[in-house]
């Protein structure tokens, strides 16, 4: 069962972008959640704690569209870059738009997580000053940028 984590009851008033965070970390969803209350976005945010929770949850259909994911790339039993791979492999999934936020500075990751086309690669440790403005960011990104949403 997904759990719709922030806010609580949806609304109708805004331009709704759901986010899938796919952490597996406690510490640092709750610091994404409370930085979006701080900002007060209201989108809904849904979790995962790792990549095959994550991709059972999007083939189910548990996030509604538009959604936008937010990716660790160091979790247990399916990591971030294998998650990417399996959906980009998905014709259903493969539009899905990405942003990766990882303690994960290697090249070969970055490289790895572009060559599967994320929007963004963003550090969480360039985030504990920054941090709301990363949100911000993203806040910024659903506004502005036409997210598809899929032909039923």
């Amino acid at each position: 069962m997904i759990e719709r984590v922030y806010p609580t009851t949806p609304n109708h008033e805004c331009k709704e972008v759901s986010l899938l965070m796919v952490e597996d970390d406690d510490i640092d969803a709750t610091a994404l959640k409370r930085a979006l209350q701080k900002l007060k976005l209201l989108n809904p945010i849904y979790r995962a704690r790792d990549g095959l929770e994550a991709i059972e949850i999007l083939r189910a259909d548990g996030v509604p569209p538009p959604y936008i994911i937010l990716l660790d790339l160091n979790m247990p039993r399916m990591n971030g870059l294998e998650f990417l791979e399996e959906l980009r492999s998905d014709p259903k999934l493969t539009q899905s738009i990405v942003f990766v936020l990882t303690t994960s500075k290697s090249d070969e990751d970055i490289f790895a997580a572009y060559r599967e086309h994320v929007a963004g690669y963003l550090l969480k440790q360039r985030m504990d000053n920054d941090f709301l403005q990363v949100v911000g960011l993203l806040n910024h990104y659903w506004r502005i940028v036409e997210i598809p949403h899929p032909v039923v």
